[in-house]
């Protein structure tokens, strides 16, 4: 039996994959209304929480490539959300931060993140939860120095 194939769908990753994915469709349908996506959402959601934020550093913190950010920030710009300007040691980099409108909007935006904890989430005890953190976390870390290891040998 030891030996027999794992189903792939019906693995770890599968359904860590099958969870994002059904967590991004309904970010997606909760911000719909307010037009905007969930990128958007996250990039409003640092500057709200965290103040004016270089762009570069944005990429990183929300694991997205440059050119993502770029048209994800032009487009918040041009709604009149967010604010881009040069910084003032350095000309190339830009720091983003939040207009009084995308302020007004954020204050009025449902949190996604509070509706999918409630429709998951809700009456799994929090062993298994932590269970889960735990498993999930420690995987991605094992994975992300895997990773780093490969690409410096």
């Amino acid at each position: 039996m030891a030996n027999e194939p794992k189903d792939q769908h019906e693995t770890l990753g599968a359904w860590a994959k099958r969870y994002h994915h059904a967590n991004r469709a309904l970010i997606e349908s909760v911000l719909r209304p307010y037009d905007l996506g969930s990128t958007q959402w996250y990039v409003l959601y640092q500057l709200a929480n965290a103040g004016p934020t270089m762009q570069r550093d944005l990429a990183q913190m929300l694991h997205i490539e440059r050119a993502t950010l770029s048209g994800v920030v032009a487009t918040l710009v041009r709604k009149g959300l967010v604010d881009q300007v040069a910084d003032s040691a350095d000309q190339r980099q830009r720091i983003l931060r939040i207009t009084a409108s995308g302020r007004t909007l954020w204050d009025a935006l449902p949190d996604p993140i509070a509706v999918i904890e409630a429709v998951s989430l809700d009456g799994i005890n929090d062993t298994d939860l932590e269970t889960a953190i735990r498993v999930l976390r420690t995987a991605t870390e094992r994975v992300t120095n895997h990773l780093a290891d490969t690409e410096t040998a």
